[in-house]
Parts: structure tokens; C-alpha cells; sequence
């Protein structure tokens, strides 16, 4: 079993530039594809954006542009840059990995609030 580990959550203030982290826990597991997904207050978890092994990434929603997602192979890690953050409901942020053919893991994710 691998236990993914975000990190980077926590308070910011609006304007504000955070950026998750996200590793599989002692295990050297590595993934064709991790991604990040968010999930607001009483609605359904939603993809932010994922990225290959080779560097490909895919973006979803309007955060494109504001949000960068990108990896360090070496050391296994997923992150996702954050700019320009905007007052809202604490969202929790979600990380994820799976290989071709494999299962797909979670972390338990870490939660961003943004005050205004």
C-alpha cells in the first residue's frame, strides 16, 4: 500500500502564492501519472490538474493559467504552484498517483483557506 503525503496547506492570505507538495511516504513508488484534484465544501472533488512522468500535464478548469503543476522524478514529488489566490470556502486539495494497469493512490490531503 502507498501512502501519499501532501503538504503546503494551511492559511494564506488572498493574493497569496502557496505551493503543495505531495510524496509517497517511505515507499520508492513511482507513477506514470500524479495529479492534484480539489474539493470545496459540499460538492464533488474535481480535477486540478495532472502530469506525466515525461512532463506532460493536463489543467481543468479556469484555474489554468494561475495554477502549475510539476515534478521532481528523482525524489518522487508532485507540486502544485498556486498564484494569486482568491477568498473562498476552505478547499481540500488532494493528491494523487497511478501507473499504467495499476491502482490509483490518495493522500488525505491538505486544506487551503484563503482570508480575505
Amino acid at each position: 500500500q502507498v501512502q501519499l503525503v501532501e503538504s503546503g496547506g494551511g492559511l494564506v492570505q488572498a493574493g497569496g502564492s502557496p505551493r503543495l507538495s505531495c510524496a509517497p511516504s517511505g515507499s520508492t513508488y513511482s507513477a506514470n501519472v500524479m495529479g492534484w484534484y480539489r474539493q470545496a465544501p459540499g460538492k464533488q472533488r474535481e480535477l486540478v490538474a495532472s502530469i506525466t512522468r515525461g512532463g506532460s500535464t493536463n489543467y481543468a478548469g479556469s484555474r489554468t493559467g494561475r495554477f502549475t503543476i510539476s515534478r521532481d522524478n528523482a525524489k518522487n514529488t508532485v507540486f502544485l504552484q498556486m498564484n494569486s489566490l482568491k477568498p473562498e470556502d476552505p478547499v481540500v486539495y488532494y493528491c494523487n498517483a497511478a501507473t499504467l494497469g495499476g491502482p490509483m493512490y490518495w493522500g488525505r490531503g491538505t486544506q487551503v483557506t484563503v482570508s480575505s
